[in-house]
């Protein structure tokens, strides 16, 4: 990638002094900012803007890095290898009419992938608006020049974008706003060869990168993309685009109909903590903060104080920050003292901390000064948020002065503005270079801050997890022996393999006769199950061949003739111990097309399809990414004992994920397993009911 990076020469193949077209706009952003070697290559011209020009690469007899390419499509193939042919390491293609575009056009990029597997260079694009460096400020683009004018704020978060024109518009916003310095924006178009993953990989070891946001519509190796993600100590957020369910369509489980596209991928992604975000600029907020805050004490929960001018926001704060599982700090009694100095006396001093009476009796500089200091020095408060109105000379504020203090105090401090467009602005600008994100809605700013406090809990979580061990060993052969024509194992079969991975099963024997069925019964104790099994098919409620809480050996008897005419000849009938009443989970492993292997872990049992509690993450798993697996539920609370229940043994419950994902990976053939349910019984899930879907006939 460093070719593309840092070049020490850039040739621009089809720069042009038309200043209507996008080679003219690539060379005037290189002389603009490049401080290496720039070589314009077009046959029409002798010079460009004062530059030597080229009638083609070969002529070019210095080193080259870096060529930028912005031709017709047709011609760009031939270019492409004339550059390998140069020892010029990488091209960004900036010119569409490739696989965006038809039959023609894909034969285009083809032909570019067929060059950049055989020749020795990297392809950037096509279909793209190549990448800006505002930090070293090299903008190899064919972005407007205007933006030079505008002013090329650096920054520290990078960009990587799937959408040439989106990226544009990120760029264009960013800076003409001036609220947000930007450190790189890589334009990715149609990922012929760099892809998402390459640049992610460079961004990790940027130094100028803190903070990286990315917008993708696919992502070309899922299982790639989120080892990154789980190895960056910088914070990665995502906005995910073309998200559907058309994947499960097809569902022979209830594990593949809840893997729908868009459960998938929100899940996965928060597994290898990725903040996923739904619109552009609440990514761009959320890297703002989390460039500024991107490593937090230990100790850190989410304890806020909220100073505001305005009772009615305060109100309108604390609402928020219990929304999103934040805590208002309980102030000591050292702080209220502290406050109360300002305050009149009529007036509380409680936290949401309403500052205007104190205002209004000591002035904004007296007040917020003796506030910031009360907070600062309360150790059950982490973070600020304060609310900030500009514009107005009476709640004029020191922002350097109060900013210093919160960053010595170890503290955070969040700003939420309001005030006069031209004020606010210069507020928003200066109070950012204090290291301090300002945000104009309210609602954001807390967004904004739990978004921090959420990569540090996971940060933490994950720290804590990964302390457990478990290395569930799956044993070899496991499916040898036996040719099954069905793609479906019964649950017999499937659980009779869960068994051999040390996965508990409930207790259960196979009946031939209802004679069996009774003395079966009498065997396990009641009260019993009887299940019908047909070869070949998942389900078993729906075809009425499941009856519960059988009480008696004859009526054992009875179910069997019953389940048998059900069943017919090739079908099975098992007598299975029928377990207490407990919390019913759901578990299962498939194979995802964009991030392989994968294990699922929810609220089971036959609202499972209807409640649609259920997390994910890639295969194989370790003991830590289990334990966090688990705790993503939205009903985790429920795993903790629910009336009177035995808390759910988390690490008996890992164990089955890891050993469960483990068995997917190794044998290829697997192509869903699905266990629903898995019923909770003083604290151990055991399974009740399981299926294996296999991808082709097994034969070993």
């Amino acid at each position: 990638m460093e070719c593309f990076f840092k070049p020490k020469a850039v040739a621009v193949i089809g720069a042009t002094p038309n200043k209507a077209k996008g080679g003219y706009s690539i060379l005037k952003n290189l002389s603009l900012g490049f401080k290496g070697g720039i070589y314009p290559v077009n046959p029409r011209y002798d010079e460009i803007e004062n530059i030597k020009c080229y009638s083609s690469v070969a002529d070019i007899k210095k080193p080259v890095d870096l060529a930028i390419i912005f031709i017709p499509a047709r011609f760009v193939p031939a270019v492409v290898e004339a550059c390998a042919d140069n020892n010029i390491s990488g091209v960004i293609i900036e010119s569409g009419g490739f696989a965006e575009s038809g039959a023609e056009g894909k034969a285009f990029q083809k032909e570019l992938v067929r060059i950049a597997s055989t020749k020795k260079i990297r392809i950037w694009g096509p279909n793209c608006i190549g990448l800006v460096d505002a930090v070293n400020k090299n903008v190899f683009s064919f972005a407007s020049p205007v933006m030079w004018k505008v002013g090329l704020a650096p920054g520290n978060v990078s960009l990587i974008v799937q959408s040439g024109m989106l990226a544009g518009g990120f760029l264009l916003d960013t800076i003409s706003h001036g609220t947000m310095g930007i450190s790189k924006v890589c334009s990715i178009g149609n990922k012929s060869d760099v892809d998402e993953c390459d640049l992610l990989e460079y961004m990790l070891d940027d130094k100028d990168t803190k903070a990286i946001g990315l917008y993708l519509e696919s992502i070309s190796d899922g299982a790639r993309f989120l080892n990154l993600c789980r190895r960056s100590k910088k914070p990665i957020v995502v906005v995910k685009g073309g998200k559907s369910k058309q994947g499960a369509q097809a569902a022979m489980s209830h594990t593949a109909s809840l893997a729908g596209n868009r459960a998938v991928i929100k899940s996965t992604l928060a597994s290898a903590g990725v903040i996923e975000t739904k619109d552009f600029k609440q990514m761009m907020d959320y890297c703002r903060a989390l460039a500024i805050y991107s490593k937090l004490p230990e100790s850190f929960t989410g304890k806020i104080a909220v100073l505001t001018y305005s009772g009615g926001a305060g109100i309108v704060s604390t609402d928020y920050i219990e929304e999103m599982g934040l805590t208002l700090a309980e102030f000591q009694n050292e702080t209220i003292s502290r406050l109360k100095t300002v305050f009149p006396d009529w007036m509380p001093a409680s936290n949401p901390v309403d500052l205007w009476p104190a205002v209004e009796q000591n002035g904004p500089a007296k007040t917020f000064e003796v506030a910031i200091d009360a907070v600062c020095q309360d150790p059950g408060v982490e973070a600020i948020l304060l609310h900030a109105s500009t514009g107005n000379a009476v709640m004029d504020l020191d922002m350097k002065k109060m900013s210093e203090k919160v960053k010595k105090s170890g503290r955070l401090m969040f700003c939420w503005l309001l005030g006069t467009i031209d004020a606010a602005k210069r507020f928003h600008i200066d109070t950012q270079k204090h290291g301090v994100p300002v945000y104009r809605e309210l609602y954001r700013s807390v967004e904004c801050i739990n978004g921090v406090f959420s990569r540090h809990k996971y940060i933490k979580d994950i720290k804590e997890y990964e302390k457990h061990t478990y290395p569930g060993k799956i044993p070899e052969n496991l499916l040898a022996g036996k040719t099954y024509e069905s793609l479906i194992f019964d649950e017999f079969d499937s659980k009779a393999v869960l068994k051999k991975c040390n996965i508990k099963t409930v207790e259960e024997e196979i009946v031939l006769s209802g004679q069996g069925a009774e003395e079966s019964a009498n065997k396990i104790g009641f009260p019993v199950v009887l299940k019908g099994l047909i070869k070949g098919s998942a389900h078993k409620t729906e075809k009425g061949l499941v009856r519960l809480n059988i009480g008696t050996g004859e009526n054992a008897k009875l179910n069997f003739a019953e389940l048998q005419k059900g069943v017919g000849a090739n079908g099975k009938i098992i007598v299975q111990k029928q377990l207490k009443d407990g919390l019913e989970l759901i578990i299962g492993f498939f194979r995802d097309p964009q991030f392989g292997p994968c294990v699922m872990f929810g609220l089971g049992g036959v609202f499972a399809e209807i409640i649609e509690d259920v997390e994910f993450a890639t295969a194989p798993l370790s003991m830590g990414s289990a334990l966090h697996l688990i705790s993503r539920i939205k009903s985790e609370k429920l795993l903790n004992g629910f009336r009177g229940a035995k808390k759910l043994d988390r690490n008996e419950m890992a164990k089955i994920l890891v050993s469960l994902g483990n068995l997917g990976c190794c044998y290829s053939t697997i192509k869903e397993i699905d266990i629903n349910p898995l019923i909770v019984t003083d604290g151990i899930p055991i399974v009740v009911d399981a299926n294996i879907i296999f991808q082709q006939t097994v034969e070993k």
